[in-house]
């Protein structure tokens, strides 16, 4: 039987390889298209004319896909509450809370 031939891979590589951009740079396509979502939104309002602008929007969104805008909040919303200085969050009952 014939032994199979060896394949000889190429250790030189390109002089940029592996460099990539550097830390907390955005990407340049990713960037682009936040903008053009955040200028159509702006552009088509709470009332489909522009009116309230990026709010209106989202306001608009709120009330006629919840299911839509829970998502965006769940982006959006910080994923750990901390209390004052970093501390744990301190929750107080009152005489009020009592009776729930």
């Amino acid at each position: 039987m014939e032994k199979p031939s060896k394949v000889v891979k190429s250790v030189v590589k390109p002089p940029n390889a592996g460099k990539g951009r550097k830390a907390g740079v955005p990407n340049k396509t990713t960037a682009a298209l936040k903008d053009a979502i955040l200028a159509a939104a702006a552009q088509s309002g709470g009332d489909l004319k522009g009116k309230g602008g990026l709010i209106g929007y989202l306001k608009r969104v709120a009330d006629e896909d919840v299911k839509a805008f829970s998502g965006l909040l769940g982006k959006v919303l910080p994923l750990q509450i901390t209390g004052e200085g970093g501390g744990p969050v301190v929750i107080q009952a009152s005489a009020l809370d009592e009776r729930l």
